[in-house]
């Protein structure tokens, strides 16, 4: 069958990819070329600037035009090279001698890819995606998200909330409160996310400049390089380097998504359990079905399908964390497929952020059962009156509350009152404790 959105293997390019397609400018093969592409002009462009040759100004217009303009032709000549070289960067390179050749500066071609290893592309066209990726499409995402929370929070400052630890009834909350909850974990993390740098490996074909140095062995390349990398694609060169980038800062920012998308799994659990609690309704869609058997359904369906994106995203996460890393001696080839799928996770993760807005917009506070729950657990109040009561210098006060409240299915506002009633406490401290209730008992 021919490839569409209905006979793609992953659901990434089939069932979401209206919802996704913009990440194929980062993670696709063809996007993958590109950057190639461009860091190959960028370094060619880059010797020309240190006089190793004079560059005509219409080569430079022209491979300038070549990089801003690169076609998904242009991306298929360079496979179709590939299939005979069997090599991708060496394609990579007879593209870009043809363009040459289509100038006139045959004279040059041999500055294109001088003195590198493929290792030295890839290791910075790579980067330079991810580098893209973050900064235009996952960090905003993450941001908006979490400004969406934000909102919310604020909105619903002062709803008060029975808490539940251990699943059992607890100290009232506030629900804006246990929003700002995630909002300060997200803000805690995406600045952790911003410290890590995004480099790159570029120094031939063992990390010594070899080659460099052989051909100009007075020519200080350690600073070219830095210049290069750092000026020219805007990002951090690794130093001391085997054949390959080390991929440590790169794991760095898979375990940051990582913590970032389990703050976000936990969140949806909290939000799927308030929905099962009634704490909240979901609006409703015109033709939309929540069961194919019980017609009075409305599932949380887009915090479930975040939970299960955010499953797969961090499984993918790990192992690329774990195993990039890790490589033989100088290098092997491990790395290489997979690199090609860091796109996934990040997909993943994507598509459970747009869930979660998509269910937070769905979402209808239902006061009425927050106010029925408060009003049916008057025994949460105990915390209050044992503490008031030990600052009066009352007597074993928790053992009294955890008499009176413990296990037992009884108590409302009426055993609270009359249990205050036979204190033996002033009848200021009397009212004072009579004042507290399941619904302002929620504090800072």
């Amino acid at each position: 069958m021919d490839l569409n959105q209905l006979t793609a293997i992953s659901p990434i390019d089939g069932r979401y990819r209206k919802q996704l397609q913009q990440l194929d400018s980062y993670f696709s093969e063809f996007a993958l070329i590109k950057y190639r592409v461009l860091v190959e002009i960028e370094y060619f462009l880059f010797l020309g600037e240190k006089r190793f040759f004079k560059i005509p100004a219409n080569v430079k217009a022209h491979l300038l035009t070549v990089a801003e303009n690169f076609s998904l032709a242009d991306a298929e000549i360079i496979k179709e090279t590939e299939k005979i070289t069997n090599h991708d960067v060496k394609a990579v390179e007879y593209f870009l001698k043809a363009e040459l050749d289509k100038c006139k500066a045959p004279q040059l071609k041999e500055w294109i890819h001088f003195g590198l290893t493929s290792q030295d592309i890839n290791n910075t066209a790579i980067p330079l995606s991810w580098k893209h990726a973050v900064e235009h499409d996952y960090l905003p995402a993450v941001i908006n998200l979490q400004h969406q929370l934000a909102t919310l929070a604020k909105t619903w400052k002062d709803v008060p909330m029975l808490a539940r630890t251990h699943g059992q009834a607890a100290s009232p909350t506030r629900l804006g409160k246990e929003l700002m909850v995630f909002v300060e974990r997200l803000e805690n993390q995406i600045q952790l996310f911003s410290y890590i740098p995004f480099t790159a490996k570029f120094g031939g074909a063992t990390g010594n400049f070899n080659a460099h140095h052989v051909a100009f062995p007075k020519y200080d390349w350690i600073k070219f390089a830095n210049q290069f990398t750092e000026e020219k694609l805007g990002l951090q060169r690794q130093q001391y380097t085997t054949q390959i980038e080390h991929y440590d800062t790169l794991a760095a920012h898979f375990d940051a998504i990582k913590r970032i998308n389990t703050i976000f799994l936990d969140f949806c659990r909290d939000i799927w359990t308030y929905i099962s609690t009634d704490y909240f309704k979901q609006k409703t869609k015109k033709g939309e079905i929540g069961s194919s058997a019980m017609p009075h359904k409305v599932n949380p369906i887009d915090f479930e399908n975040a939970e299960g994106n955010l499953g797969i995203a961090n499984a993918l996460l790990e192992h690329l964390s774990a195993k990039l890393p890790v490589s033989r001696l100088q290098r092997d080839l491990t790395d290489s497929t997979v690199l090609r799928n860091i796109g996934v996770p990040m997909a993943h993760t994507v598509l459970a952020i747009k869930s979660i807005e998509k269910g937070l917009e769905k979402l209808v506070l239902n006061e009425a059962k927050l106010k029925t729950d408060l009003d049916n657990n008057w025994a949460v109040v105990a915390e209050a009156i044992q503490t008031i009561l030990r600052r009066e210098n009352y007597p074993k006060p928790y053992e009294a509350l955890k008499d009176l409240t413990r296990g037992k299915n009884a108590i409302d506002k009426k055993a609270i009152h009359a249990f205050i009633g036979k204190l033996k406490v002033s009848a200021a401290v009397k009212q004072e404790l009579k004042r507290i209730t399941p619904h302002n008992y929620t504090g800072l």
